[in-house]
């Protein structure tokens, strides 16, 4: 038996209570908007879309925490004992969860799932991040979900994929970066390769592409009315970010040894050199008219220096350029450069980066319960993103969650009693 009262994805009156944005506790729903008393609540250009997200590591809860920024009404689904372990800890510095609200679910009884498929019944989008057969094992696999709702789009994130001979293999960001080829061409000459963070997998190649398998199956659904399954692979993602440098390399213009290219600190006009002060600054002089100014403003006469693009002489150049920007600290040059497009800007900690002039000019970061953070992005025009909530608690939030959802108090009251269910 449902645990929440039915409705229909194309209309129906959801009891919904925003004391911040509403004048009423009703909101009207069609489609993917919501409407209260005739207008739209523009909280962002996703407000009314309603994601589960099955709580992961990594590029998962980035995905989902990319759509709670632009407005999507994000729940996360914990496990019971993780709310139970944590739930005197402070989530501040979680950040990932910002914007989200929180459940846990006991997935091992089948009450639990009752509920889940409930929630997977009135949402547009499920979120998972688990090994290919983990969901299905659950009994909340894409077959599973979509019979409860053909319109839903199933977003699953993995490393190696939903298929291959490595698809059920453990790994992590450093794996799958290595095997797309991306890896091997980040570092400088002669040493080994420099792992890029993890950004290149789980965040650029995992989470916004998830993101963005997320929102073009929404498109594609708006025109068929029926839903699809997503497999965002990061090491799909992280060989699409190289597109480019395969072709570079097809044509001969970009070499496999890495550090030897004009991208990749092999030349002079394109790579980090160290200042008086110990401070670095980044050069990234790539067009002519650039590298002139950036010569003008290292005091050099371009007809005494080889051609730019003579690889041969990149060597020396570079140790012309390195000397003489440690004659200068950081500011000086950056006063030196404050007037031309010489491409040169300073090589900010994470402590410097939010103070930046132009970082505060555009509030590119956000304080949020006093953690300093990036900002939601990209911008939008006509429904402009509002400053994220605060990371809620594992299981915070759930419980007004559950009935702007429509899940009945008295379902809440009986599961939380037979420990299925933990939410606040």
């Amino acid at each position: 038996m449902s645990l929440a009262r039915k409705w229909c994805p194309e209309r129906t009156v959801v009891a919904q209570t925003y004391p911040d944005k509403l004048e009423s506790e009703f909101a009207y729903r069609v489609g993917l908007y919501t409407f209260v008393l005739g207008r739209v609540r523009l909280t962002g250009p996703l407000s009314g879309l309603r994601v589960v997200e099955f709580a992961g590591l990594g590029p998962c809860p980035f995905a989902a925490m990319v759509l709670a920024d632009h407005g999507a009404d994000v729940l996360r689904v914990d496990r019971v004992a993780a709310v139970e372990s944590t739930i005197a800890s402070d989530p501040t510095f979680d950040l990932m969860q910002r914007g989200k609200r929180s459940v846990g679910i006991d997935l091992k009884q089948s009450e639990g799932v009752q509920l889940a498929l409930d929630l997977v019944e009135r949402a547009d989008v499920v979120l998972e991040g688990f090994r290919p057969g983990v969901m299905e094992h659950l009994g909340l696999g894409p077959d599973d979900c979509r019979k409860k709702n053909d319109r839903l789009i199933y977003g699953r994130m993995t490393g190696w994929g939903q298929s291959g001979p490595l698809a059920s293999r453990a790994g992590h960001d450093i794996d799958y970066v290595a095997l797309s080829g991306a890896l091997g061409a980040i570092g400088r000459e002669g040493e080994r390769p420099v792992v890029p963070l993890n950004l290149v997998g789980d965040f650029g190649g995992g989470g916004l592409l998830l993101a963005f398998g997320v929102m073009a199956a929404l498109y594609s659904a708006r025109a068929s009315g029926q839903g699809q399954v997503i497999d965002a692979a990061m090491i799909d993602g992280a060989a699409l970010l190289t597109t480019m440098f395969y072709g570079l390399r097809a044509e001969g213009s970009w070499r496999d040894e890495r550090g030897t290219n004009f991208l990749d600190t092999g030349a002079p006009f394109y790579d980090v050199y160290e200042c008086a002060d110990g401070k670095m600054i980044a050069v990234g002089a790539l067009e002519a008219q650039f590298y002139r100014a950036l010569l003008d403003v290292l005091g050099f006469i371009e007809s005494d220096l080889p051609d730019q693009m003579d690889r041969d002489h990149w060597p020396a150049t570079k140790s012309l350029f390195a000397e003489r920007f440690v004659q200068k600290t950081r500011d000086e040059w950056l006063f030196a450069a404050r007037d031309v497009d010489a491409c040169l800007a300073p090589v900010l900690s994470m402590d410097e980066a939010p103070r930046h002039p132009h970082a505060l000019r555009r509030g590119g970061f956000v304080t949020i319960a006093g953690v300093p953070q990036p900002a939601p992005a990209p911008r939008f025009s006509g429904t402009p993103s509002e400053t994220p909530t605060p990371p809620s608690p594992t299981g915070g939030g759930g419980r007004a969650a559950l009935l702007e959802w429509n899940v009945l108090s008295v379902a809440i009251e009986r599961l939380t009693a037979m420990k299925v269910l933990v939410a606040t």
